[in-house]
């Protein structure tokens, strides 16, 4: 009889915990929570499974969204058409507004056209980063599962993926530095990355400011994902223009997930010598996520913010 008191309070402890956890608001996923990135919780943030993971990472900010019934899955091309030149250098100064988005004149990087969007005191690109520098990668293979040098449909519709030395056009140590001292791997304020000239990589406060101009992150991956090209029912509604497509992520071992379904991208700003902060959007939850990662292994997209 004793034994079976203490199994019994055993199990309303557990459950009371559980539940605790469920209702955390620092935590809405309950017991999604993860460890930080050298294996002690990080203060401003969680850390999600690696891009090779199979479990989605869940934001800290806001509880998932109601599910939708799914739907195919479908990928909307960008084009990458443009002028053949290597520099950087706008096709129109003129700014227009539709449907009460407010467009800035196309960009024009490394042959090919972004056009660009308003947000806000923002001007961002309306698509990621499709780059070809040494060191990004495409997705490739009918499942999507590995990655590739070479450019593929992938990367014409969903942009090039990046780590995060690469993105910030540093050396690579800079993705393991022990020492934020060092000068090779300095971060400037814009910092300009592998964006053209006039354009900057957003820092973490760069992100904020446009979680704030679209209403804050609880909502912002409802506003911000494009209209179409997210699986199961997960495309947004596009408010503000940006049109945000789920190009997933990979890692330095090869593997390449998520694509369709969740989207990442990087921020100029450090963690610590081995993390970096990043944005993220999946298929089946209105919101914008913020986490930190390690460096070292990541890929994931970038998009340009004009300074």
């Amino acid at each position: 009889m004793v034994l079976r008191f203490f199994l019994i309070a055993g199990v309303f402890l557990f459950m009371s915990c559980t539940e605790a956890e469920r209702n955390n608001p620092d935590d809405p996923g309950g017991n999604n929570y993860t460890w930080g990135l050298l294996g002690t919780p990080s203060s401003s943030s969680v850390k999600p499974p690696p891009p090779s993971s199979s479990s989605r990472a869940s934001s800290s900010s806001s509880k998932p969204s109601s599910s939708s019934a799914p739907s195919s899955s479908s990928s909307v091309a960008l084009s990458s058409s443009g002028a053949s030149s290597s520099s950087s250098k706008p096709s129109s100064s003129s700014v227009s507004t539709q449907a009460g988005i407010v467009y800035g004149a196309d960009e024009i990087y490394q042959g090919v056209t972004y056009k660009t969007v308003k947000i806000g005191s923002q001007t961002w690109f309306q698509r990621n980063l499709n780059y070809a520098v040494e060191g990004s990668k495409c997705g490739v293979g009918g499942d999507g599962s590995s990655l590739s040098e070479a450019n593929t449909t992938t990367c014409d519709t969903y942009g090039r993926l990046y780590d995060w030395a690469t993105a910030m056009a540093l050396p690579s140590k800079c993705n393991s530095k022990l020492s934020t001292s060092d000068a090779d791997c300095a971060i400037t304020t814009p910092h300009k990355g592998i964006c053209p000239t006039g354009w900057h990589i957003p820092s973490d406060g760069d992100w904020d400011k446009l979680m704030t101009a679209v209403g804050g992150s609880s909502t912002a991956g409802k506003y911000l994902k494009a209209t179409s090209g997210w699986n199961s029912g997960g495309n947004g509604v596009d408010k503000f223009g940006f049109a945000a497509l789920p190009g997933g992520g990979g890692n330095s071992h090869g593997d390449f997930n998520y694509v369709g379904n969740n989207g990442y991208w990087w921020s100029a700003s450090e963690f610590i010598a081995l993390g970096a902060y990043y944005r993220s959007m999946y298929y089946d939850n209105e919101d914008v996520g913020r986490f930190s990662y390690d460096k070292r292994y990541s890929l994931l997209s970038v998009r340009c913010l004009q300074d």
